[in-house]
């Protein structure tokens, strides 16, 4: 892969949806499939972190808005900018929790195969 600038996570979740799905049920494709899963759920992971930590921030920038609108004007500007970031991040990790239950259903799938 050449990407400068990282990879697009919903089309290489897609693209491993879509190998896993065409491939012979086999341990290597269960096997690939799981190690991209937990690399999945360690991206989730970190989004969590990411987002909590942004919350607490907002929650920070909407108490010195609020309740200390006397301490500085440039607070209600960071409060709007957090939402509308918080409003990414939460549809970012939405799609990610989303697609990690998917991939255990996908895993589930695999076995199922397998052991026919």
């Amino acid at each position: 892969m050449s990407d400068k600038f990282g990879i697009n996570v919903k089309q290489y979740c897609h693209a491993h949806e879509t190998s896993v799905a065409s491939l012979p049920p086999s341990r290597e494709t269960l096997e690939l499939h799981l190690e991209k899963l937990r690399w999945l759920q360690h991206e989730r992971l970190v989004h969590l972190i990411v987002l909590v930590m942004t919350v607490l921030a907002e929650l920070f920038a909407v108490d010195l808005t609020v309740l200390h609108p006397q301490t500085n004007p440039l607070a209600a500007v960071v409060m709007l900018a957090l939402a509308i970031l918080l409003g990414f991040y939460f549809a970012h990790y939405f799609f990610l929790e989303n697609t990690v239950q998917r991939w255990y259903k996908l895993a589930d799938d695999l076995r199922e195969r397998m052991d026919r």
